[in-house]
């Protein structure tokens, strides 16, 4: 067994060369081998790492030229293309998810970059030309100054991407800290800004705990906060963040719901929620961990999913298997614990995780995709969000009872119905109170150029991360109202003009 390697903050564009006061181990899921010792930051360095960043800001990037800041974003897109595979076998070695979902995380990461390139048009204001006898009007966005991100464990990479780019590409600084189970991936994409172009101290990340979290929280020159995790902490960084005047965007937790209405094709549905529960152990703000089956097709549907189910492989996520341990032991245990509590709760266990082989060596941490029937409003399996592969079937009579039962739920963050019948679809995307919505669409997370987000408790604060609410979220608007004088000759020049 090799020894931990040190992993350590990126501050202004270099590792940090200090000595930690404090360190916390990093696991491989699959082997459970200590692999890393990350160091955690101190209130104190997170304080020097924001000074420095605000430096930043105001002297090289807060009033660099769009021209310039999109040569940067391209030269990051392009980077982070060219070594998606690498970060993604980061994601494997330290999350535990199979590289072939490792890869779509950052893809889909590399699609918010993408939008974020087009920051120019996105940039403009309005202009109302003699709103007034000679009084023009016009509206601009300006940066903030320095903000902070901080992401959760369950995606390392594609998290970090939704918000660093915009806020990037908006001219602001940002501190990020990442999870401190998998810090490595956000770190590798950290690396890309430097080797884009951009100037040291506009990005860096600090490996933290709470204390990290709380200093980055109060700090007066940190601008805005966006957060994702458990919908607990999302509401204590929203609580705490707005106490000390700042922008927050905290997204919360989810009890996603799948509605299979009679007239459905029952093997589609099947297959999406198969895909969408035990994809990355469930462990995705967006996994369907509620499948609603309208009667009477249930007991069809239900053995549908279960054959599926016998074919899936768990194991380690470098051997091509469908699905990867748990990021945790203390996780892994803590979601197998709601298995018995199921049962004791009266509903029906027809696949049990905790039984069957994995293709893995070493003492991983391993279940195995399970499945509830008969589930209830009232037991834990549905009340809770256990963030792992556990899918529960719940029984409605009619259309009416289904969508009862998403709105009743205190989340908000996505649903899907599946259906061949245009007229029922329609209806649910306008009565249903969650924030995404997919119709034959198991997984709905839009586009990078649309927003992410939910309502009820999976959302805290009014801002949607990335698309055009993200880009609000990371810039002031101001309008401008003046009056001139007629113009002065400038001069004669025949070249031709050019940007800068």
């Amino acid at each position: 067994m090799s020894s931990p390697t040190r992993i350590t903050h990126l501050v202004a564009g270099a590792p940090w060369e200090g000595t930690p006061g404090r360190t916390g181990p990093v696991y491989n899921p699959a082997t459970g081998e200590q692999t890393g010792e990350l160091d955690l930051a101190s209130a104190a360095l997170v304080g020097e790492v924001v000074a420095g960043a605000r430096q930043a800001w105001a002297e090289s990037w807060g009033d660099a030229s769009l021209t310039k800041r999109t040569q940067v974003l391209f030269a990051f897109r392009q980077l982070l293309d060219e070594r998606k595979e690498e970060i993604a076998a980061l994601i494997t070695a330290e999350h535990g998810k199979v590289l072939s979902d490792a890869l779509g995380e950052v893809t889909r990461g590399l699609e918010v970059a993408e939008f974020a390139c087009g920051i120019p048009h996105l940039l403009k204001g309005g202009f109302t030309e003699n709103a007034s006898t000679k009084v023009d009007v016009y509206s601009i966005r300006q940066s903030l100054g320095v903000v902070a991100v901080i992401s959760p464990f369950n995606f390392p990479a594609m998290v970090p991407l939704w918000f660093v780019p915009v806020a990037i590409a908006c001219g602001n600084a940002v501190v990020l800290k990442p999870s401190e189970k998998d810090p490595s991936a956000a770190i590798a994409v950290a690396r890309l800004w430097t080797e884009a172009g951009l100037p040291d101290g506009v990005m860096n990340v600090v490996g933290g705990d709470k204390e990290a979290v709380d200093a980055l929280l109060t700090h007066p020159d940190v601008k805005a906060v966006s957060f994702v995790g458990s919908t607990p902490i999302a509401k204590y960084v929203y609580e705490t963040g707005t106490a000390h005047g700042k922008r927050v965007q905290a997204l919360g937790g989810a009890k996603n719901h799948m509605i299979v209405l009679p007239d459905a094709d029952l093997d589609l549905a099947a297959d999406a929620a198969v895909n969408a529960g035990f994809g990355s152990a469930g462990e995705r703000c967006m996994a369907i961990s509620a499948l609603v089956a309208v009667d009477p097709i249930g007991d069809e549907l239900v053995e549908k999913i279960k054959d599926r189910m016998g074919k899936l492989v768990t194991g380690d996520g470098t051997r091509g298997c469908d699905m990867g341990p748990l990021v945790t032991q203390q996780h892994r245990d803590k979601v197998a614990s709601y298995l018995d509590a199921g049962v004791e709760d009266g509903a029906t266990l027809v696949v049990d995780g905790r039984e069957g082989d994995v293709d893995a060596d070493g003492a991983g941490y391993f279940l195995r995709p399970t499945l509830f029937d008969h589930v209830e409003k009232g037991m834990s399996v549905y009340d809770d969000e256990i963030f792992g592969p556990v899918l529960s079937v719940v029984r409605a009579k009619t259309y009416d009872d289904a969508i009862a039962l998403v709105n009743s739920n205190p989340y908000g963050n996505g649903t899907a119905i599946f259906t061949n019948d245009g007229g029922a679809a329609r209806r649910f995307q306008h009565e249903v109170e969650v924030g995404m919505i997919g119709v034959n669409v198991p997984i709905p997370v839009p586009m990078a150029y649309y927003s992410f987000g939910g309502w009820k408790n999976s959302l805290f604060g009014d801002t949607h991360a990335h698309g055009m609410e993200g880009v609000h979220f990371f810039t002031r608007g101001k309008v401008v109202t003046s009056r001139w004088l007629d113009p002065s000759h400038g001069g004669i020049e025949l070249g031709f003009p050019q940007n800068a």
